[in-house]
């Protein structure tokens, strides 16, 4: 069964812009990106919206649904009342290019400082021995689409562009959490992510656990276990007075 819905679409680019309305036709099932879609081919085809796979898992589709970081893909209509008008903006925390389309080259710059994967000198190439409780404390982290749904709406840059230059954000503290849990990784990153990534800025308030569309811990299981060791290297008294072991991490 088709009716008529009624999407709010912020238009403009870098220079500014505002909202136009326009009413498409929508059918039962159907998702956000489905009727994005239709206004494109229908109403504003000059549209300028970023997607891919439609599965939820390239990340592409990301924008604000009704002021909600979503995956416009995974996101339906049956979620919003009957009759209820949909506003859709493009990601706050990033500059925007046009439309819903906005430059997140901030992220990749950040994947950039991320120091590589450094295997020990026991097993110094694969393939590598593992357990599997090794393994399950960082497998979740590797569910991760980069839609950067989690980097917009931590209030950390959200709210405060200045932070940006020293904060890394939610995506790259699981990416520092992975390396740092993996049992074949030899390289110490935690001062770094506490000086030069950030990690003390976060005050671990769990929002970009509530938007992860793959469902990770982030704060849980990656965030809190980080700060956990970064205070157990930098205040535990054994290790500040007597030293760590020689090629021990945590």
């Amino acid at each position: 069964m088709s009716y008529d819905l009624t999407l709010r679409i912020w238009r403009g680019d870098a220079n500014g812009g505002d909202f136009r309305e326009y009413v498409v036709q929508a059918e039962e099932g159907q998702v956000v990106l489905d009727v994005v879609h239709r206004a494109q081919a229908t109403v504003a085809n000059d549209l300028a919206v970023r997607w891919n796979c439609k599965a939820g898992k390239c990340g592409s589709c990301s924008a604000e649904v009704n002021g909600y970081p979503r995956l416009m893909c995974m996101t339906r209509l049956s979620i919003f009342q009957p009759g209820e008008t949909i506003t859709i903006t493009p990601l706050r925390t990033f500059p925007v290019i046009r439309d819903l389309v906005t430059d997140v080259s901030f992220n990749y710059e950040r994947a950039r400082q991320v120091p590589a994967f450094t295997p020990t000198a026991e097993q110094p190439r694969a393939p590598f021995t593992m357990f599997q409780p090794d393994v399950e404390r960082s497998q979740e982290f590797r569910k991760c689409i980069e839609c950067w749904l989690c980097q917009d709406t931590c209030h950390v840059i959200r709210d405060h562009e200045e932070n940006k230059p020293a904060f890394a954000g939610p995506r790259f503290f699981i990416r520092y959490a992975e390396l740092d849990m993996h049992p074949n990784d030899s390289l110490d990153r935690k001062k770094f992510v506490q000086d030069e990534q950030g990690l003390g800025y976060c005050n671990i308030t769990k929002c970009c656990t509530d938007v992860c569309p793959e469902h990770i811990k982030i704060t849980d299981n990656a965030i809190i276990p980080m700060k956990e060791r970064v205070v157990d290297t930098k205040y535990d008294p054994i290790v500040r007075f007597l030293g760590r072991r020689k090629g021990t991490k945590a």
